[in-house]
Order: C-alpha cells, then structure tokens, then sequence
C-alpha cells in the first residue's frame, strides 16, 4: 500500500466554476472568425488543453480572419477576467484545502489551462502561500488525457506517483490520473455523475466535502 502523501487539484470544474465561462468565451471569439459554435460543442472538447481545443475547430473549419494564436490569446484574456472576478469557487475548496494541510499532505494544481489562469485561480483563492506547486499542461508535449501534466507534479514535489492522489472532474483527467498510476477521486458533474465511465476512478464522490470523509484520508 503507498501511503498518499500528495494531493493534486485539477482546476476548471474542480476548484472553480470556470466551464460556463469558457464555453461563452469561446462562442464569443470564434464567432469573431465565423466559426458558430453552441455550448453543446464546446462539451466536446472539456478538460483538453485549450490549442488543442483551437487546433480541434480550425481542422473542422478554418478560418482566416485572425490568427490561431490571436484567437488562443483573446480567449484566454476574457478567462483571465472571468476566473479573477466572476466566476464561482466551488463548495468545500477552502475547507479541503486546510483539511489536507493539516494532515501534512502536499499540495499542488495540475491543469490543462495555461499557467497565468492557474495564476488566476490561486489569486482567487488567497493560495499563493498553500499550494507547494502548480503545474500547467501547456509546458507538456500532450495534454490530457496524457499523464505528463500529473507526472511533472510529482516529479517536482520529489515525490512517487503511486503516493499521490488527484482530484478530478472530467472524464479526460481520470484517464490521465489512471495512466500517472496514481489514485483517483472523481468528482463529475451533476449532469454527469451517473455515467458508467467514471468507474476507472477509485472513488466518485458528489463534492469535495464527501471526499474528505473517504477512508483514504483517515
């Protein structure tokens, strides 16, 4: 058995409700390029790192009006915004927060959004001196589901990965959590949370406070 000694924090949809705003960011922008998305394909696409994403709807219909990397930067300044002042922190981040420090875990943010959001999101949450690492997929070769962004989390905190323990909310991010040979909490939707899929985690749990009462943590 290897005793957790790390948690990871996935973010959008995790710590924070950010997956609203980026499905109106995106809509918003790529109608700039005459690309007319709906909310329902932006789902497509949820937990990929965000040039993927750009890279997924300029394969299906390219567009030359602005450049991939203007359209990649306009829509990561409106998140930018939107994770600083308006979007939710989900139930239970505070609480987990201090509940996994008192128990001397590590703690670190590994997620597909880029490094100044994760910035954001630590701002937002009064973090700054909580979080022992932050980790975005943007430096990794691949994105979720790839492991990378998981395994440079451990590898920076000096730590194996079969003794960290990663909370997740999508689908893509179990799976890369799984391939890290890491522990799993899924934490899905609630629109979600009913669906066979998640069953490659080791625990589903609702919310955050439900994951701090499994025996893993007692």
């Amino acid at each position: 058995m290897h005793p957790v000694k790390v948690v990871i924090y996935d973010m959008d949809g995790l710590l924070i409700d950010s997956e609203p705003f980026w499905r109106k960011s995106e809509i918003a922008v790529f109608a700039t390029v005459g690309l007319h998305i709906t909310e329902q394909d932006c789902m497509e696409t949820t937990g990929f790192r965000f040039d993927e994403v750009i890279d997924h709807w300029f394969a299906k219909h390219p567009w030359t009006a602005k450049s991939k990397e203007q359209v990649h930067d306009e829509v990561l300044d409106l998140m930018e915004q939107a994770i600083l002042k308006e979007a939710v922190l989900f139930d239970g981040v505070a609480e987990s927060i201090e509940y996994f420090k008192a128990k001397g875990l590590k703690l670190a943010i590994a997620s597909s959004s880029a490094m100044r959001l994760i910035q954001a999101c630590v701002t937002r949450l009064h973090a700054e001196n909580v979080m022992d690492a932050l980790i975005s997929a943007e430096h990794e070769a691949y994105g979720k589901p790839h492991p990378a962004v998981f395994l440079k989390a451990a590898q920076v905190l000096g730590v194996h990965p079969q003794n960290c323990l990663v909370l997740e909310d999508s689908l893509n991010g179990v799976i890369a959590a799984k391939a890290a040979k890491m522990k799993c909490i899924a934490i899905p939707s609630a629109e979600d949370y009913n669906k066979e899929k998640f069953s490659i985690a080791d625990w589903k749990v609702r919310n955050l406070e439900e994951a701090m009462s499994l025996s893993v943590f007692k």
